[in-house]
């Protein structure tokens, strides 16, 4: 990808991928994910549901993300199509913990395969918030994505949604691994980057990423006449992510047979 160019756009909103999936050729759903590089690896993250749901029957086996390829005209993009499935086994990687399934998929992008020019911002681990940092109920947030499939259908860019902290930041709600946010939210916006501005921070990425947008909360015993719904969203701890780019074990290597005595 060479030397980041100077953008002419906060460089948030190039972290950000509109993700549609499909069976084969079909159009299924869309939703939002964002790249995370560690080391040399590029991965792309979304939520687990978005590339399977199994009480929905959701099972798309290739998605598709737009890259801007020229940092003076945004409204240039090329498609990339990635595949799900290799010899029948999924390519992502999603987690379990001691909640259950963790709502987060991390699926690594071949950096042969994108255009030279393909202008990514990525989050890197120096980006991650600690689960016990300083951030306190309230603080502002952004959560960057597509609600509803919803862009700058020009450049090819994603909106922002203002949120806040809505419980204890650093703790499990409700013993699972996820924080709640307070704002509004919309279908499509499912595995976009939950965000706070870092300050102290230089770079090309002023930002601290805290966690991944999963999903709007409700309560099953909400009067559906009397009530609206709360407005609360599941966020996962991003420090996920480094479980999942964890690099696979080395394989042990087969003894040599001249010198094996044993």
């Amino acid at each position: 990808m060479g030397d980041t160019p100077v953008l002419p756009v906060d460089s948030l909103l190039l972290t950000a991928a509109r993700i549609g999936t499909f069976e084969h050729d079909r159009p299924l759903t869309n939703a939002s994910g964002f790249f995370f590089a560690r080391d040399e690896r590029l991965f792309l993250v979304t939520s687990r549901h978005v590339l399977i749901d199994k009480p929905t029957a959701h099972h798309p086996n290739r998605i598709e993300i737009e890259l801007h390829t020229d940092a003076q005209d945004l409204a240039r993009v090329r498609g990339l199509s990635v595949m799900l499935y290799e010899d029948g086994q999924s390519v992502w990687k999603q987690a379990r913990d001691g909640g259950g399934e963790v709502d987060v998929a991390l699926l690594e992008i071949d950096r042969e395969a994108l255009p030279d020019a393909a202008l990514i911002q990525a989050f890197t681990p120096a980006h991650l918030q600690a689960s016990d940092g300083d951030v306190g109920v309230g603080s502002p947030l952004l959560i960057v994505g597509f609600p509803l499939g919803f862009q700058d259908t020009l450049h090819h860019l994603p909106v922002v949604r203002q949120s806040v902290i809505a419980s204890a930041f650093g703790l499990r709600f409700q013993g699972e691994g996820y924080f709640l946010t307070d704002g509004r939210t919309h279908r499509g916006l499912s595995g976009a980057p939950v965000v706070m501005r870092d300050t102290s921070a230089g770079g090309a990425l002023p930002w601290r990423l805290l966690g991944v947008h999963s999903g709007r909360l409700d309560m099953r015993t909400r009067d559906k006449a009397e009530d609206e719904t709360l407005g609360l969203n599941c966020a996962w701890y991003a420090d996920i992510l480094m479980t999942l780019s964890r690099p696979a074990p080395a394989a042990p290597a087969e003894p040599d047979p001249a010198t094996d005595d044993t």
